[in-house]
């Protein structure tokens, strides 16, 4: 095969890989955005249906009854739920693109592998030297390659870790706040 046709081979898959990529961004934003609209019209309706019910309340009481803390923990609750949901699009999202990005550095590897003995094997004799130059600049090219992939896998799982602490985190929030909540209401109760 001609250089050129190599050339045009490799940019023709360079360009799916980029396609390939755009609709994986595609679709997870499709998903994350059905979540919320989800969320949205629940949210929608159940406040429909709270606006609705306070406005037939006629007693101090019975209104103060409907910001109880267990309403506002099923609030926090449900959107744990949510963001936990967004989580699971992302990391799976997350995965897909270290699997695309460890497949395109094996087939570009495996093709400046090749390309590179085609041309050393071209290489007039007496320029063993020069092409013992050649096999070193190459090899370490490769290692730089390796190390960009290390980095950007660890970009990936480092970000991961961060969503997954955060809604940790919150969660944790959320129990203190629980925990903070029954002791005002035994308190007012006593």
């Amino acid at each position: 095969m001609y250089q050129t046709e190599k050339l045009i081979a490799a940019q023709a898959k360079a360009i799916e890989s980029a396609q390939e990529l755009a609709q994986l961004a595609i679709d997870n934003a499709k998903a994350i955005t059905d979540i919320h609209f989800d969320v949205t019209k629940e949210a929608v309706t159940s406040t429909q249906a709270k606006a609705a019910h306070i406005l037939r309340i006629k007693d101090a009481k019975e209104a103060l009854e409907l910001f109880r803390v267990e309403e506002a923990q099923e609030v926090i609750s449900e959107v744990s739920a949510v963001q936990s949901r967004v989580n699971k699009v992302i990391s799976k999202s997350n995965k897909e693109v270290v699997i695309m990005i460890e497949s395109a550095i094996d087939d570009s590897q495996a093709e400046l592998r090749q390309m590179a003995k085609e041309i050393t094997g071209m290489a007039p004799v007496g320029s063993a030297s020069a092409v013992t130059a050649f096999d070193y600049m190459f090899d370490a090219a490769l290692q730089s390659f390796d190390q960009a992939y290390a980095v950007s896998k660890d970009a990936y799982t480092s970000f991961e870790k961060t969503m997954e602490s955060t809604l940790s985190a919150f969660q944790g929030q959320l129990m203190s706040a629980k925990k903070t909540a029954a002791k005002k209401t035994k308190a007012i109760a006593a």
